[in-house]
């Protein structure tokens, strides 16, 4: 009977998480990659290093880059709106009605996002290997997938911050909450080696408890990698803690988002 049950809810969590990735990958994908390859044609004619430089670095970096920009784009503007929206517009009273549980319904809608960044940076990830090897630029293909599925990790990441705002706040705000936590989240190690520096004690509890709060996301950033080559990836003891750092965090954000979302009166 717990079994049946256990596999009831999967499946309702299943198909919110495919009314999602339906619904944006209808409204926004094809959009997103004509966007990501047109960057890229201007990218491989304009940029002085292709032409200068047979590594072509520039174009190396940019590309993913680029590709980390718009992972982000969509991961907060979709995943600050998934569940306000459906506040704002009353339809979250139909969806609860029915025999969803909150916590499958915030489940699925992070699943569901999910799905379409590892799509999209999948996506991405093989157009900018086809301009690479069409631009005869010397690259690790290796490097950059790896460095690839830890931007997935890292948007994921970032879906689940702006998910766990869209909950309580208004989507305006969620947005801007969720950049600056991008922000700061790529400079956390930075903030700590400054309030080391300072004599301030009330600077270093701050960059402390921002430390110890925000996520480490240069832990999940292998751009550089990806530019430099399979040698200068770390330890893949390093990439394993680095990954499950990741998960976790977002876990614990999607408990949070669920806890709160749990306690809202409709």
């Amino acid at each position: 009977m717990q079994h049946s049950l256990d596999m009831l809810n999967f499946s309702r969590i299943f198909v919110i998480a495919k009314n999602v990735f339906q619904e944006v990958i209808r409204d926004r994908i094809l959009y997103i990659i004509g966007v990501y390859i047109l960057i890229l044609a201007a990218a491989i004619r304009l940029l002085p290093e292709v032409a200068a430089n047979t590594d072509g670095k520039m174009f190396l970096d940019f590309g993913i880059a680029a590709m980390s920009v718009i992972a982000l784009i969509v991961a907060v503007f979709v995943g600050t709106g998934l569940v306000n929206k459906e506040i704002e517009k009353r339809t979250v009273l139909m969806l609860i009605a029915k025999p969803i549980s909150r916590s499958e319904f915030i489940t699925g809608k992070y699943l569901g996002l999910s799905a379409v960044l590892a799509l999209l940076i999948a996506i991405m990830t093989g157009i900018y290997l086809i301009f690479l090897q069409f631009g005869h630029i010397h690259h690790s293909a290796n490097s950059i997938v790896i460095a690839a599925v830890f931007l997935f990790l890292q948007t994921s990441l970032i879906a689940a911050v702006a998910i766990s705002l869209g909950v309580f706040t208004s989507s305006l705000l969620a947005i801007v909450l969720t950049l600056a936590v991008y922000l700061l989240g790529n400079i956390t190690q930075d903030l700590l080696k400054f309030g080391k520096l300072s004599n301030s004690p009330g600077i270093q509890q701050l960059t402390q408890a921002l430390y110890l709060i925000l996520p480490d996301l240069s832990r999940l950033d292998l751009k550089n990698y990806a530019v430099y080559g399979l040698q200068a990836l770390p330890e893949p003891s390093a990439l394993i803690a680095n990954a499950g750092y990741g998960l976790i965090y977002s876990a614990l954000l999607l408990a949070i988002a669920i806890l709160v979302f749990s306690r809202r009166e409709f």
